[in-house]
This record gives C-alpha cells, sequence and structure tokens, in this order.
C-alpha cells in the first residue's frame, strides 16, 4: 500500500507523537475523504494537538477511538503500537487493514534504501553507513528510529534508515539493501513472545531484497537464517578483522588489509563487528572498497559515534560519566560495561518494565567488581537479579537525577559512571533525547 493509495478512503492514524504527526501531514496530502487521529495513551507528557494538524485531523482520545479505528477503511498505526494491544487484536479480528507510515513510505523507496535493524548496533552501524557513503561521495538521508520518522524525509537518491522491530513488522516492501546487526530476545510484550519478535525482525528481510548483509558472528541470528545466502559481515569471505601488516588488528576485505584498528575511535568489540557490517554494505553498494580504502581510514577516524551511545561527559571531577542511553537491553548494557573493563565502575539502570529475563546480566558479571544503581521501574527488579554476587555492590534510587548524586559517591576517583538502562525510557520520560537531557543536567547541577 502506497500513500497515493490512500486518497479518497478513511483513515485514522492511531499516535499522537511524532510518527502520528508525521503521518497526518503525509496523508492529508494524498486527499483522503476522512482523516482522524486516535490517541489512546495521552498522559503529561503528550505534546499539544492544535495549529495545522488540529485543522487537518481531528484527535479522538478514550474508548471512542477504538470505535474510530474500527470504522476506518485504513489504520496507520505509530510504531509505538504494540501487536499485542487488545484494540490491534481486534482490528486484525474486523480484517480491518493496518500498516504504518514506514510501510507506506517504503513501498515508494525501497529500491533507494539501505534499511538497518537488529536487537543491538544499528544506532551505530546505520549512522556508520551513511557518514562512509558521504566521505565516498554517495550522498544520502539519515533517518528512521533514530530520530527522524520516514514520512518526514526529504526526497534523495539514497536512504540510510534505521527501523525498529515495530516499524519492520507491517513492511510489504524490503529496502534494496537489508542489513541485521543481532538478534536476541527484546520487546517481547509488544511482539507476543521471542518467535514472533524474531518474525516481526526479519520481515525486513521477507520481500525480495537485492541484498542481504548480516553480523556474521552473531549466533541466534545464524540459526534463523540457516544457510539462505547472506553477506555475513565479520567472516573471512568478506569484511573482518584479522592481523595486519604490522603485526596489529587491521580491517580486512577478504584478503586484502584496508586500515588498522586503531583507527576506529569507538571503543568495544562490538563496534568493530559495527564497522564490518558498514563496509559490507558499501561493497554491497558496489562502492570499491579496496580502492578507497585510505579515504575510508580518514572517515572512519573522523566518525564521532552516537549522541546518546558511550557519550563521554566531561567532568571537573575526574569521573567519566557515560551516556548509553541508546542500551534498552540487558545485552547492550554488557557491551557498554565491557568497554569499560579495567575502570572502576557504576551503572545505573533501569527504565520500562517489559519484563526482559535479566539473567544474562547476572552471569556476565557474576566475576566482575561494579557498582549497579537500579532506578524505576525496572531497576529494582534489575538490582534483584543481581542479589548474592559477591563483588556486585547494589542500590537503588528514586529517579534517574538521585541515581547520578548517588554515583558521585560511590564511584572511586578516575572512575565512570555509565547510564546503560537495559530498559526503554518511555513512561517517565518522553523519549530517549528527554532521558540523556535529564541524566546530562543532573551530572551537570551535581558537579556544582
Amino acid at each position: 500500500m502506497r500513500l497515493s493509495d490512500l486518497r479518497g478512503r478513511h483513515v485514522a492514524v492511531w499516535g499522537a507523537g511524532r510518527e502520528g504527526r508525521a503521518a497526518v501531514t503525509a496523508i492529508a496530502a494524498h486527499g483522503p475523504a476522512g482523516l482522524v487521529v486516535v490517541d489512546d495513551s495521552a498522559n503529561f507528557l503528550t505534546l499539544p494537538w492544535d495549529g495545522p494538524l488540529a485543522a487537518a485531523a481531528p484527535l479522538v482520545t478514550g474508548e471512542e477511538g477504538f470505535e474510530r479505528l474500527a470504522a476506518a477503511d485504513v489504520v496507520v498505526r505509530s510504531p509505538g503500537v504494540p501487536n499485542t494491544h487488545p484494540w490491534m487484536v481486534e482490528l486484525r479480528r474486523r480484517s480491518v487493514p493496518v500498516t504504518q507510515g514506514s510501510a507506506l513510505w517504503m513501498a515508494d523507496h525501497a529500491d533507494r534504501t539501505v534499511g538497518v535493524t537488529g536487537s543491538k548496533g544499528k544506532s551505530t552501524t546505520s549512522s556508520l553507513i551513511s557518514h562512509l557513503l558521504t566521505a565516498m561521495d554517495r550522498p544520502n538521508v539519515f533517518g528512521g528510529n533514530i530520530g527522524v520518522p520516514l514520512l518526514d524525509l526529504p526526497e534523495a537518491e539514497l536512504y540510510v534508515l534505521e527501523l525498529s522491530s515495530y516499524q519492520c513488522s507491517d513492511l510489504t516492501d524490503s529496502p534494496r539493501v537489508a542489513v541485521v546487526t543481532a538478534l536476541f530476545p527484546e520487546h517481547l510484550d509488544a511482539h507476543g513472545g521471542e518467535r514472533e519478535y524474531y518474525r516481526d525482525k526479519l520481515n525486513l528481510i521477507a520481500h525480495g531484497p537485492h541484498a542481504v548483509v548480516v553480523n556474521g558472528a552473531d549466533p541466534r541470528l545464524a540459526a534463523e537464517l540457516g544457510d539462505r545466502a547472506v553477506v555475513r559481515a565479520g567472516s573471512p569471505d568478506t569484511t573482518h578483522v584479522a592481523s595486519g601488516p604490522d603485526g596489529t588488528q587491521w580491517f580486512h576485505l577478504r584478503d586484502t588489509p584496508l586500515f588498522p584498528r586503531a583507527v576506529l575511535p569507538l571503543v568495544g568489540r562490538h563496534n568493530e563487528g559495527n564497522l564490518c557490517v558498514a563496509l559490507a554494505v558499501l561493497d554491497a553498494l558496489g562502492v570499491d572498497v579496496v580502492a578507497r580504502k585510505d579515504s575510508l581510514a580518514v572517515a572512519v577516524a573522523e566518525f564521532q559515534g552516537l549522541a546518546h551511545r558511550l557519550t563521554e561527559i566531561a567532568d571537573p571531577s575526574g569521573l567519566t560519566f557515560v551516556d548509553d542511553t541508546l542500551a534498552t537491553s540487558p545485552y547492550a548494557a554488557m557491551h557498554a560495561i565491557d568497554a569499560y573493563e579495567g575502570r572502576p565502575l557504576t551503572v545505573i539502570v533501569g527504565g520500562a518494565d517489559r519484563g526482559l529475563d535479566y539473567s544474562p546480566l547476572r552471569a556476565h558479571l557474576a566475576d566482575r567488581e561494579i557498582t549497579v544503581i537500579g532506578v524505576p521501574d525496572s531497576g529494582p527488579r534489575i538490582v534483584e537479579a543481581l542479589s548474592g554476587l559477591p563483588s556486585v555492590r547494589t542500590e537503588l534510587a528514586d529517579d534517574l537525577v538521585a541515581a547520578v548524586g548517588l554515583a558521585r559517591k560511590l564511584t572511586p576517583a578516575g572512575g565512570v559512571v555509565l547510564l546503560s538502562p537495559a530498559a526503554p525510557s518511555y513512561g517517565r520520560f518522553r523519549n530517549f533525547e528527554h532521558r540523556s537531557e535529564v541524566f546530562a543536567q543532573a551530572v551537570a547541577d551535581t558537579a556544582r
């Protein structure tokens, strides 16, 4: 289904946040017979619905919202509306067509798109791909789950998109190059279970992409793909890290050394894998990676990483504060913890509680000396999961601001205070950017 297919039809947009606003603007321009917005989750964080948006589509809240959805010819849901929502279950039982802005957009732009998803690594990898393509004289527009809704993107010859499992679930077209960085249990409450989550995530590659690039080192991804013909980055037959001409670790394309690992400014072995995937995507798009290796090395060295992924904040105390608010799962937090191995470390965890299993985090910290501070809502449950570990000190704080103040008292000089929540931001924050803002402000305020 394309945006143009909505002309003359009655459309209900479900969700009044960033994605819903973009959908209303885009759909209104195509002349629907009727357009309404339904918001069943309005609270103190909800932004006003007024001006041109209100003129284009009235806002309906509360139980009346379901009747407006059920009466529509097409429902366009925001990514935050889970598959398990009772209204979604009933709409599908009634065979009401449900799609998303991401699916409407992809139907018109798939052949010009690199789409990146994964349970971890998708933000950094998609950003790296966009950055390196620009350096290789392949201008592109970067957007998606990273903060710019697809329906707000300008026209371009090439797009690089970060796509969440929610955005992937309703796609009926795959991007030209589909990229999957990792798979592990995530968002199970919203998808209905582990199998359903993997199905929705891998829907990105289910509709005839020209090429599929994956992280070849990820065991669950390997199990799900089986013997499917894909490019497995990190393997010797494509981009990988191995001993180079000077005896140190180098990035390679097959047998050809490209540049030293030391060129990449990002910490952590997981970021080596992210760059391998990015380089494999460039190769799949026809970039001569070997001929351009020197220019690629310069571009890699200039890459600054994401604003909310292992971003260090200067502090006069000598402590290193690190914003890793994009780490919304225990596995992502584990990678962040590994990046600061060897330094005194305090980790702040907790956020929206999706019922995730935190036993992998417990196993990962079994032999680590570390302080963990839990904040609502899931922080107490994470702390409980770590109870009894001999070298793990656990504390609870009432909120993120209190946790920063407590971390200052508990972290030894020269240590690291890491916000790596292992949980999403919604519920107490508007979005992940809002959580980062609160963290950065708390660091500044407690430094006085």
